[in-house]
């Protein structure tokens, strides 16, 4: 076993920021937004979700279960969960980017982060019902 066996997934993403091989892999947008006129709400975090959609299929990210955990904190702030459906997805250095770019023009956000993460692994059960439809999966 070599050391490469012994690294995370994210340390062979393309842009990957951080001199750490163990970091985890997050893209940012945004930034910390003190004094929000307004707070925003998660329906418009998922309506803006639902905008980005998987290059190769023909379904939202939202609706594939890619999006694992949000979090919305103090201020606007959100911090983002996703996964994608396979490692070697060739939009994987690209997509948490475009999640925070996506979401970073929802007015008054804060600071977004985006985390990759690859455990659990995603199966087709996260998928939502109009996804499964959509590509006739059951």
């Amino acid at each position: 076993m070599n050391i490469d066996d012994k690294l995370p997934l994210s340390a062979f993403m393309p842009h990957h920021s951080s001199p750490d091989p163990h970091a985890p892999f997050i893209a940012t947008a945004g930034k910390k937004n003190d004094s929000p006129a307004r707070f925003i709400d998660k329906s418009e975090i998922v309506e803006r979700l639902k905008t980005i959609h998987d290059p190769e299929l023909p379904v939202n990210i939202y609706d594939l279960g890619l999006i694992y955990d949000i979090r919305l904190i103090d201020k606007n702030d959100l911090k983002i969960k996703m996964s994608l459906t396979a490692p070697g997805c060739p939009v994987a250095g690209e997509m948490p980017g475009q999640v925070a770019n996506t979401l970073a023009k929802i007015p008054n956000v804060g600071l977004i982060e985006v985390e990759l993460v690859w455990e659990p692994a995603w199966t087709k059960d996260r998928m939502s019902e109009d996804a499964k439809l959509a590509l006739d999966i059951y």
